[in-house]
């Protein structure tokens, strides 16, 4: 804001701050009168940091410049300073600017700075210089400490202490949460701002940190965590241990139960859907083993697991094969001198294969087909003694 008599003289008023944290400068505010020309900014300074007052004028026509505070005391006439706060030093005098800092700033120095040019009539020009004071360390507290999934959980952040309010941003992992936030203003304009969050959990949620982000002009990366503690029911697979291929008559069965959760799984329990469990089954821990199978055995085989939030299974379906077949030996019956004897051989194989036949009494013969089953045919003579 600038006052103008009705002379043509200008003034301008320039203030800016440095601080440790940043430098912030508000709407510059010019007065031109007769081509003199002086600039001015508000400010805005963090509590406990250092404001610069820079009171600039263009084309100065020898016009005494001096600094007053919002009561209107001198601090600065030229480069004399009659006001006794020491926290206000000179930092530079000439005929074009009186620029003077102000240390250790506190909420007491807000208010509007006068730049004034003696001139005729005065004239002034006007800064406000705001204090900003960041919020102590966010406090983040949960409903409660431990949750279980499907449940919901809230959890609140307490950003005590700033000028002006902080805002408070939420995040879930990569994942930004939407809370309900309140601001109540305490004494002397400072505020404090309080957010809520609540959201159900998923036992993918264990572990994931939670944050609370304070966004404030006076501090940066300011933020509060929190991990998830969350409980969830068993997960449970079967696993066959042996055999490795088809389940046979005479064979054996060999399964084991892996069941994870939190808390871990206090009981695993097998049984056998809608029948008993074979009598000479044997339950150790988490393995079923049963030996001897024959297709009695067919079943549903499941393997129980509980926890303190709730329980889960896994289901296992045994068919037994048959048990392999056994191809008898061949045998001739005594034959006349050079009679024809016809032998057949057979394979059963998921690769192609050569069979091969050799004899000192014969020629060799071979078959290749590109199938599951190969048949060879040798045909020799046999001379009788």
């Amino acid at each position: 804001m600038a006052i103008t008599g009705s002379g043509s003289l200008a003034i301008s008023l320039s203030v800016f701050v440095i601080s440790a944290a940043f430098l912030h400068k508000g709407a510059a505010e010019t007065v031109t009168v007769e081509g003199q020309n002086l600039a001015t900014d508000n400010v805005s300074v963090i509590e406990g940091e250092t404001a610069t007052i820079s009171c600039r004028v263009k084309n100065n026509d020898d016009s005494v410049i001096q600094l007053l505070n919002p009561n209107r005391q001198t601090i600065y006439f030229k480069d004399v300073r009659p006001l006794k706060d020491s926290r206000f030093q000179l930092v530079n005098f000439s005929d074009n600017e009186l620029r003077v800092s102000l240390s250790n700033v506190s909420l007491s120095d807000e208010g509007r700075y006068v730049c004034q040019l003696y001139t005729d009539p005065p004239q002034e020009a006007y800064a406000d210089i705001t204090v900003l004071v960041p919020p102590g360390s966010p406090i983040i507290e949960s409903r409660e400490d431990v949750v279980s999934e499907g449940n919901e959980t809230e959890l609140t952040c307490t950003a005590i202490g700033s000028k002006p309010a902080a805002s408070v941003r939420w995040m879930k992992g990569e994942e930004e949460l939407t809370g309900e936030t309140t601001v109540e203003e305490t004494y002397d304009r400072m505020f404090t701002v309080t957010s809520r969050v609540k959201f159900s959990v998923t036992k993918e949620d264990d572990g994931v940190p939670v944050d609370c982000i304070i966004d404030h002009p006076a501090v940066k990366d300011l933020l509060a965590q929190r991990h998830l503690e969350v409980l969830y029911k068993p997960e449970v697979k079967i696993v066959v241990t042996y055999p490795e291929g088809l389940t046979r008559e005479g064979d054996n069965l060999d399964l084991t139960c892996i069941a994870e959760g939190k808390p871990h799984p206090h009981q695993i329990n097998w049984l056998r859907v809608d029948e008993d469990v074979p009598p000479h089954a044997v339950v150790t821990g988490s393995d079923l083993y049963i030996e001897n199978l024959n297709k009695s055995y067919n079943g549903t085989y499941r393997c129980v697991a509980s926890n303190a939030v709730g329980e889960a299974y896994d289901d296992y379906i045994l068919y037994v094969y048959d048990a392999p077949t056994t191809i008898p030996t061949p045998t001739t019956n005594p034959v006349n001198t050079q009679a024809l004897v016809r032998v057949r051989c057979w394979q059963v194989s998921t690769t192609a294969a050569v069979l091969l036949w050799d004899s000192s009494l014969s020629s060799m013969y071979t078959i290749d087909f590109n199938k599951d089953c190969y048949e060879c045919i040798l045909v020799f003579s046999i001379i009788s003694h």
